[in-house]
């Protein structure tokens, strides 16, 4: 045994990152069966096996390092998955719930730490801050029920920079007061560089990222350009005086229209995270914790005891009054006290700064007590947190509404037409955002080859592995069909058939000859023999860079029996990239619209526009910017939405609108009874039109 022993701790890197692999992966398989959140496991395998357990291992550079990085990870993460657009809806919320989650625990933290624990003013401020910070320890578990887009998650992770923000500036403040030569100029100075590098990062990174996009689109190297934003941002707010966390959650928040929640680099983003250095970063916290020092001083356990009241006291306080204030649902509250009350990051910052500041009298401002103290409080808080947030994540996951927009009776699958290398991917990445994220509805591309064309074939089987590959990066399963047919247009509308697909997507024909038409022959034949959805696309620049997206339907197109399935589909578009929605048409269809989205609990960003200027379009050109998309809603000849301006759209569009991504929707023509499907639909009876 003594020989054994010899061996540990562990120095060699790598068994270092084979006993770390190991945690990671039997860690939460075996505390799942009790029912312990994967995130309390990696905490507990932490102190486990750190310098304070077993001593296996000791909390070297590389948990440093990759600690770091899980850590801003975290906030990354978090401030990347919000809907900007409810965020923007719901940022009185929001800031409620920060400055009642900083103003609540540093009231109650300064009178319990002066008054039962009989610290000086400062070091009680000092320690309350860490009362009032917190981090989004248990986001993980959000992700993965996937709720991340609820109201309440929006309203704690908005909350989250507010808290965060007036807490590191107590820290600021408090440290500064103990350095040498601060001056007045030091706080204003201060303010000043955190004024200006959140200006550089809200408008220039997101600049920056469009224009990356536009060129860049492989996938390793557009992963490795934002992890360099990330801690490019982290970097410049630590050298102005504030902690990197700060810095990483602004960078998510001005790349999230960049990287929609079914984008390949998403699903790419967050394996990384979750697989390796969020992990990485919960063990780190867990080596640090000292369970013997902590039961062999009372002093400890009554300081620990109080930290840890007061710290979930305050936390529970904060949503209590936000759910009542905005009278929220019961497990609303749960889901933000458990999101907003780990401790970590911000944490382990202040208790080190106030460890290493020396008093006149040659001691710490924090002693060993507060040292112990804090590291049980971020145990406790972090189990709690995980607790909650598991407890409050399955009851809202488990209770989806009837009216969820995800779910569907009908067939929702989705063809994708390939016949050009250079569209596969454009076509692929738009069929993602227009499907509802993480669900069941198929994806299907499609390669038509004419007979005897067996180079046709070949190519076609390459564009369909294409496919393919950006769709499972995007953690997505994407059928490929190819088939040999007499002629395009037999071989697409047997498959739609076949398949029940409920909707064509197709890229727009690109003219190679004056006298074509704009649809070319291919696309004025399908329009005549599929009578579903058919959504032909172009793309200029990349999706993820769009934007605003301009949306034209036509007069009475509340009316038609395909309504709410391009309804669905275009608030599913401008939910996953995040942009406003600019909607032109008559005043009883914008109504419909603006109902339906309502109805169906669409969060959406929209401007309605009376418009009547169908004939000559150049005055909505003229508001178009070149990042900007607009989408055609249009009719067959004979439907009711049909008129006569839209044999010309063919000639508008290449006139105003040939250097702009566009999207032209013919809806599907029938439904199971006309009348009652738009009855159903609308809630408008068909006699009143």
């Amino acid at each position: 045994m003594a020989d054994l022993m010899t061996y540990f701790p562990i120095t060699d890197p790598t068994w270092i990152f084979f006993v770390v692999l190991g945690v990671i992966l039997f860690a939460p398989m075996l505390l799942e069966r009790l029912r312990i959140p994967s995130i309390v496991g990696m905490i507990l395998a932490g102190i486990i096996i750190g310098p304070y357990g077993l001593h296996l291992l000791e909390r070297d550079s590389s948990f440093e390092l990759f600690g770091k990085v899980g850590l801003y990870y975290i906030m990354f993460l978090a401030s990347l998955e919000m809907n900007l657009q409810d965020v923007q809806k719901i940022k009185g919320r929001a800031g409620t719930l920060g400055l009642l989650s900083f103003a609540i625990p540093i009231t109650i933290g300064v009178a319990a730490n002066h008054g039962i624990l009989g610290y000086g003013i400062t070091a009680s401020v000092l320690m309350a801050a860490m009362y009032a910070s917190h981090t989004l320890i248990s986001y993980p578990i959000v992700l993965r029920y996937g709720i991340s887009r609820r109201q309440s998650v929006s309203i704690a992770v908005g909350g989250t920079i507010v808290a965060d923000t007036l807490t590191l500036l107590v820290l600021a403040v408090v440290g500064g007061m103990f350095k040498e030569g601060v001056t007045g100029l030091y706080w204003v100075w201060l303010v000043i560089k955190v004024i200006i590098l959140g200006l550089i990062i809200i408008f220039i990174f997101p600049r920056i990222g469009r224009w990356f996009f536009r060129r860049y689109d492989d996938a390793v190297v557009q992963y490795i350009f934002v992890m360099a934003l990330v801690f490019l941002g982290a970097g410049l707010m630590e050298i102005v005086g504030m902690e990197g966390i700060l810095g990483a959650f602004l960078v998510g928040i001005v790349l999230n229209r960049l990287i929609p929640p079914s984008s390949p680099l998403m699903n790419h983003i967050e394996f990384v995270g979750n697989a390796l250095f969020i992990p990485y970063f919960l063990i780190g916290v867990g080596m640090i914790i000292n369970l013997a020092a902590f039961f062999t001083h009372i002093g400890a356990v009554i300081v620990a005891l109080v930290m840890i009241t007061v710290a979930l006291l305050s936390k529970w306080l904060a949503a209590f009054f936000t759910q009542k204030i905005f009278k929220l649902e019961r497990t609303e509250r749960e889901l933000m006290f458990g999101l907003t009350n780990s401790r970590a990051a911000a944490t382990l910052a202040i208790v080190m700064v106030g460890y290493q500041i020396i008093l006149p009298d040659g001691s710490h401002l924090f002693d060993e007590d507060v040292m112990n103290g804090t590291m049980m409080l971020i145990l406790a808080t972090c189990i709690v947190s995980s607790l909650a947030t598991e407890r409050a994540a399955r009851k809202l996951a488990t209770a989806t509404p009837a009216t969820d927009p995800g779910k569907s009776s009908d067939n929702n699958t989705m063809i994708i037409a390939l016949s050009n290398p250079e569209t596969v991917a454009p076509l692929v990445n738009v069929a993602l955002m227009l499907r509802p994220p993480k669900s069941d509805e198929q994806l299907a591309a499609l390669n038509v080859v004419v007979e005897n064309d067996t180079a046709a074939r070949e190519q076609g089987v390459k564009e369909l592995e294409h496919a393919s590959k950006i769709a499972a990066a995007a953690n997505v399963r994407l059928q490929t069909h190819s088939r040999w047919a007499v002629n395009v247009v037999s071989g697409l509308s047997h498959a739609m058939k076949e398949l029940d697909a409920a909707d064509l997507l197709i890229g727009l024909h690109q003219k190679t000859r004056i006298s074509e038409t704009f649809y070319g022959k291919l696309g004025t034949d399908l329009l005549t023999a599929v009578r579903r959805q058919i959504i032909i696309y172009r793309a200029v620049i990349p999706i993820n860079t769009i934007r605003r997206i301009h949306v034209l339907a036509p007069r009475k197109a509340e009316f038609e029996p395909g309504f709410s399935r391009w309804a669905d589909r275009i608030a599913r578009l401008a939910t996953q990239v995040s942009c406003r929605l600019e909607v032109y048409s008559s005043r009883q269809t914008l109504k419909a619209m603006d109902s339906y989205w309502e109805k169906h609990k669409y969060n959406l960003s929209a401007e309605f526009h009376e418009f009547n200027e169908w004939h000559d379009m150049i005055s909505l050109a003229h508001r178009m910017r070149q990042d900007e998309m607009i989408v055609f809603i249009t009719a067959r000849t004979g439907m009711l939405s049909f008129h006569n301006y839209m044999n010309r759209m063919p000639e508008q569009i290449e006139r105003y609108f040939s250097a702009r991504n566009i999207m032209i929707v013919y809806p599907e023509q029938y439904g199971p009874d006309l009348a009652d499907a738009t009855a159903q639909r609308t809630g408008v009876p068909v006699k009143s039109c």
